[in-house]
């Protein structure tokens, strides 16, 4: 089959120079270089997620990535740390041009990156911020429902009424994140207005992911309710339920302040339980779309699975 004529005509397959219109997530601890290049290798856009990397680091996982593929790659770089103009001159002078940003102000590096030549998109979790990154001169934005697996936006907008949100104010190219792992997800997306989509969760649970094995089996166990939103008056973020987690939700439930809960949360707990595969005591990060997790397959199997359900799914919506 002509794999240019799976998915409809959009923006985002030529923005990226992709085959499919499909982002595999910068995250934490488990989007390295390996994760990426396989990602890429299938026809998507790799993403390395530098927001657990001295620069150092990152520049080690770009030129891992760059020996792997000769495809598409980019970062993904939040933007409230203090070392992030260190991984932004490192990923510039490796030759990324791609460049997914969020947790910041896309006013502060847009202009400059567009002056370098890059693409920039910035993650976004209500419209008004869509706005502002419209305005600040983005290529296009990830919408990310607070179904998304990480950290997510206080406002608790899911992923389908973000789109519909979106549609009627924006017009550059959006790509759907949060609850999205299938192929039936994405033709979804698609009728409501998004270009492409991010997927997190299922590539944190393939074969390249650096994520620890006992995380990964971890996902393959878990059910519908196994994923909570807690921290809420810290920095929300989703979890996959463990101990840890369950002392936050009785802290929580004790009304505890920001500083009870930073204290709670310490330092280094999610490279514990995500790449050390501590699942007592680390900090799991996952979306809902978890528990359609059943095995660990390599990217190539996981890219192949999505584009037959959505194949399937999309015969069946015009035959009937």
């Amino acid at each position: 089959m002509n794999q240019n004529n799976i998915w409809p005509k959009n923006r985002i397959c030529n923005l990226f120079n992709i085959t499919h219109p499909i982002i595999q997530a910068g995250m934490v601890w488990v989007s390295g270089g390996k994760l990426a290049a396989a990602a890429a290798n299938t026809g998507c856009l790799g993403l390395i997620g530098a927001g657990s990397m001295q620069p150092d680091v990152l520049k080690q996982h770009i030129i891992k990535a760059k020996q792997l593929t000769n495809h598409s790659l980019g970062v993904n770089i939040p933007l409230l740390y203090d070392k992030t103009q260190s991984q932004i001159e490192v990923a510039l002078s490796a030759g990324i041009k791609i460049f997914f940003t969020s947790a910041g102000s896309p006013k502060t590096w847009t202009p400059i990156l567009k002056k370098e030549g890059c693409i920039v998109v910035h993650v976004v979790s209500n419209p008004e911020l869509a706005l502002k990154c419209q305005n600040a001169g983005v290529d296009a934005v990830v919408v990310e429902g607070f179904e998304a697996g990480g950290h997510n936006g206080r406002d608790e907008l899911t992923t389908f009424v973000l789109l519909q949100q979106m549609r009627k104010i924006l017009n550059i190219p959006v790509i759907a994140a949060g609850g999205i792992g299938t192929g039936e997800a994405i033709l979804a997306c698609f009728a409501l207005g998004a270009e492409g989509v991010q997927i997190g969760t299922a590539f944190a649970a393939t074969e390249e992911s650096s994520a620890h094995n006992n995380f990964k089996t971890a996902m393959c166990q878990a059910k519908f309710n196994s994923t909570f939103l807690r921290m809420k008056k810290l920095v929300p973020v989703r979890l996959l339920e463990n101990e840890f987690s369950k002392k936050i939700a009785l802290a929580e439930d004790e009304c505890a302040d920001k500083e009870k809960l930073a204290h709670l949360l310490g330092k280094g707990r999610a490279k514990e339980g995500m790449l050390n595969g501590n699942l007592a005591e680390g900090e799991l990060e996952v979306g809902q779309i978890v528990s359609e997790i059943n095995e660990i397959l390599n990217c190539n199997k996981l890219v192949s699975k999505i584009i037959s359900e959505y194949l399937e799914a999309k015969n069946k919506l015009f035959l009937n």
